[in-house]
């Protein structure tokens, strides 16, 4: 769907409780977890894998009244922490660079987001996004690949697999690239959400860093993948599999190098993607 599509004809007005940076403050990087609240009686039923429309306010360009951004939910239905009418969210303070004048400009909702304070008014609409979602079986395997803020919607995952159904049974595999070690979010030493469930017999997480970061070069998520091809063709071929891939265009097409050249060929990974996809197993978040 095109953002034009999406319904926000009913927005709620949350409110911004907490926003900490999750990259160093000397990293050029700007990453921040937001925690929204909502109003009592809000209705903004969420499950993990969801987005949430994010309505910068204007004036904008056209005279549009509100600038509409999607961001995955990074928090499980029952709230981040556990606390009711809550969620999080994970941005990255973007700037896009206009190919004609070579002038920077900064992104409209990432930027508003970012520069928010705590007791601060935010509209929201949604959720959005169904099929995206957590099996109800505990003895599936869950493959998730992420690149960067990608990995918001599989801490939302994590969190509810493990501390809110009490455990899975299944394999949980996360493969995660980042442009460094720093960007590593909810895995690096600003944040380490993730690593509390690295005790759990079922979950292992693996990850990327580009092999030059200086030079934006993009993290080696294929290779990375490549590494660990029999344990994946292994999980692929289980028919308890699902497969989640989240992040930018960058995430897809590394995740696609590197399954085309396990599954041997172009055309055998198309047909096995294929035959996952008509089994629900497969699913996609790009941004």
């Amino acid at each position: 769907m095109y953002l034009s599509e999406y319904d926000i004809t009913n927005p709620v007005t949350a409110t911004l409780v907490a926003s900490e940076r999750i990259t160093p403050l000397n990293w050029e990087a700007e990453v921040r977890h937001l925690v929204l609240q909502l109003p009592q009686g809000a209705e903004l039923d969420f499950v993990e894998g969801q987005s949430i429309g994010v309505l910068a306010p204007g004036p904008h360009a056209f005279g549009n009244k509100h600038h509409l951004r999607l961001y995955s939910i990074a928090s499980s239905r029952k709230g981040e922490a556990g606390k009711e009418n809550t969620f999080s969210i994970c941005v990255r303070r973007c700037f896009y660079l206009d190919e004609i004048s070579g002038e920077q400009y900064p992104g409209v909702a990432s930027n508003f987001l970012c520069d928010a304070r705590p007791g601060d008014p935010v509209q929201v609409t949604g959720p959005y996004g169904a099929h995206f979602s957590v099996p109800a079986d505990d003895t599936s395997n869950m493959l998730m690949v992420g690149v960067g803020t990608g990995i918001a919607p599989f801490r939302a995952f994590v969190r509810h697999i493990y501390e809110e159904r009490g455990g899975w049974r299944g394999k949980v595999r996360l493969f995660y690239g980042a442009k460094s070690g720093m960007e590593l979010l909810y895995r690096n030493e600003h944040n380490k959400d993730m690593a509390l469930y690295y005790d759990d017999a079922s979950f292992r997480a693996f990850e990327a860093v580009s092999p030059r970061p200086a030079f934006d070069h993009p993290p080696a998520l294929d290779n990375l993948l490549l590494q660990h091809r029999e344990e994946i063709w292994e999980m692929v071929d289980d028919p308890k599999t699902y497969i989640f891939v989240a992040g930018l265009e960058n995430a897809k097409a590394k995740f696609d190098k590197a399954m085309i050249a396990i599954a041997g060929s172009e055309q055998a990974w198309q047909n096995r993607r294929a035959d996952l996809q008509a089994s629900g197993r497969y699913a996609e978040l790009i941004y």
